[in-house]
């Protein structure tokens, strides 16, 4: 896939039983993290395949080598993009992130190259979409508009891990 048609990756994200756990794993490991963890996102105005959605989920986020990691799960089984390729005891990749100037005109060039807009929600100021690539990439690819606030969270957990602070590997923060 052309990143010219939505820009380049800026977050690795895996669904994960247990986000916690896994991000102590990532810690430990791969010398990723710290993590921030924010449990049962509150997200708003679900669309999953056209039809009223909800997405209740919890995520860790950290930093590893130039990107972002999420380790996320879902907590119950309303269909959406993760329900519909990993049951609740799986793992795996499930996207990649990218920043996009234009969400609208993003989403349109990606349906315009055979990859639909799977779901679509808010969180605080931001709308995401997650396109459809799976046939294609094995995974879906999240976009999102790069807003002063969504900048500045990316910093705080790009400059945490920069800082080397990793006493605590996993953060509560919600």
């Amino acid at each position: 896939m052309s990143t010219a048609l939505m820009g380049h990756p800026v977050q690795v994200a895996y669904v994960t039983p247990d986000p916690i756990a896994a991000a102590h794993q990532w810690a430990s490991l791969y010398g990723a993290g710290p993590f921030f963890v924010m449990r049962h996102i509150h997200v708003t105005d679900v669309v999953y395949r056209g039809a009223p959605s909800s997405f209740d989920h919890t995520s860790a986020y950290g930093w590893w080598g130039d990107t972002m990691i999420e380790l996320f799960c879902q907590h119950d089984d309303t269909p959406s993009v993760v329900r519909e390729r990993y049951a609740a005891n799986e793992s795996g990749i499930h996207h990649l992130a990218c920043f996009v100037d234009d969400l609208p005109a993003a989403l349109a060039r990606c349906a315009s190259a055979g990859l639909p807009t799977a779901m679509t929600a808010v969180a605080g100021a931001t709308t995401f979409a997650f396109v459809d690539a799976v046939a294609a990439t094995g995974h879906f690819w999240e976009l999102y508009e790069p807003t002063d606030g969504l900048r500045g969270f990316y910093a705080m957990v790009r400059n945490a891990h920069q800082d080397r602070d990793h006493r605590d590997p996993v953060r509560i923060i919600s």
